[in-house]
């Protein structure tokens, strides 16, 4: 009955949910401490009131949360400091999503709830399974704008829908693949070590690939009476989510386009459903042009890949979009005063 009562209160706040349910940072002010970091000194670099986390009905803005991940790894000296937290993070831990997939009948049944649903859990995210023939593809990515440098956080997320599947097909249980939308790290090679899987960066998605013959076990804790419950009023519930802003979306649409060369306005447009006219008048009347945004947002990511050392600075400028890295040379001149080479000595 308790766990009855906890998902029901879940679902009751979930309709202010401000970006993430605190229940994604549960145990985090113990592991930031267990991994040599000063917990307050964190938490107030990243803007999070750590009282918030006292309550898994309670939620943090996912910037902050993103932040405060990426703040812990950099404080405490651990680069993989989300592939650590990622990989003893229960379950049960998650709150509604865990219990959601805990309760479902098989593994695959349990990943598809939890993709379905993730929304409520965590907005401005795309969680989706995707059919590969044989093996299930299940992609997770952050779509806000104001978020550029989420590595932490994928890397924990990835464990965290790993440590579900663990649960059923046991601790040492191997997917096909994994990927991840991120640079190759330094340690890169715990990350091979720990999902036991060949991986993968510098991906479209941060995804696991696993073999659906795999999916077809039944899960231990299966609950069909609280799984209906769940279900039933998820269904029934008029969540209003508010979304990002306006720029925040396109923001998040120019850093997608980055990998595949200059942003296109118009391609925007038409993702976000507006035409290219309609969408230069709105961001006019927030102050922006879509040249400035693309260059604001370029600048930000060329800072924090900067302060990436495993990144050479080389392939930078293809990361930010660029053709030749003479283009992104001068950029950085005019943004940073200094050339790349320069700023990194």
């Amino acid at each position: 009955m308790q766990h009855l009562n906890s998902s029901t209160a879940l679902f009751n706040t979930g309709m202010c949910n401000q970006g993430v349910l605190s229940s994604a940072a549960s145990g985090l002010s113990h592991f930031i401490s267990f991994k040599g970091a000063d917990v307050d000194r964190v938490f107030g670099i990243s803007g999070i009131n750590p009282e918030l986390l006292n309550s898994p009905t309670l939620s943090l803005q996912l910037p902050n949360y993103c932040k405060v991940l990426e703040q812990a790894a950099e404080l405490s000296g651990c680069d993989n400091f989300g592939l650590h937290y990622g990989q003893q993070f229960q379950p049960k831990s998650l709150g509604l999503i865990g219990y959601i997939g805990l309760c479902s009948a098989t593994l695959e049944s349990a990943l598809f709830n939890m993709t379905n649903y993730f929304h409520l859990h965590q907005k401005d995210t795309l969680t989706r399974m995707v059919d590969l023939g044989d093996s299930w593809r299940i992609d997770y990515q952050i779509h806000h704008g104001a978020i550029l440098i989420r590595r932490q956080d994928a890397e924990l997320t990835l464990g965290m829908f790993m440590n579900v599947i663990r649960e059923v097909l046991g601790p040492h249980y191997s997917p096909r693949e994994i990927h991840f939308e991120h640079t190759r790290p330094a340690f890169w090679q715990e990350h091979s070590k720990l999902f036991n899987a060949p991986v993968y960066f510098d991906q479209p998605f941060n995804s696991i690939l696993i073999a659906k013959k795999d999916t077809q076990h039944p899960m231990p804790s299966h609950d069909p009476m609280l799984l209906t419950m769940m279900l039933d009023t998820l269904r029934l519930l008029n969540l209003s989510v508010q979304s990002q802003s306006l720029t925040d979306q396109v923001r998040s649409h120019i850093q997608l386009e980055l990998s595949e060369g200059e942003p296109n306005l118009e391609k925007i447009a038409q993702n976000i459903g507006l035409s290219g006219c309609t969408l230069t008048r709105r961001l006019k009347s927030d102050g922006f042009t879509f040249t400035a945004l693309v260059d604001k947002v370029r600048s930000e990511l060329a800072e924090q890949y900067m302060k990436q050392k495993n990144i050479p600075i080389s392939e930078m400028a293809f990361l930010l979009g660029y053709s030749e890295a003479s283009a992104f040379s001068r950029a950085f001149k005019r943004w940073f005063g200094v050339n790349p080479r320069q700023w990194r000595h």
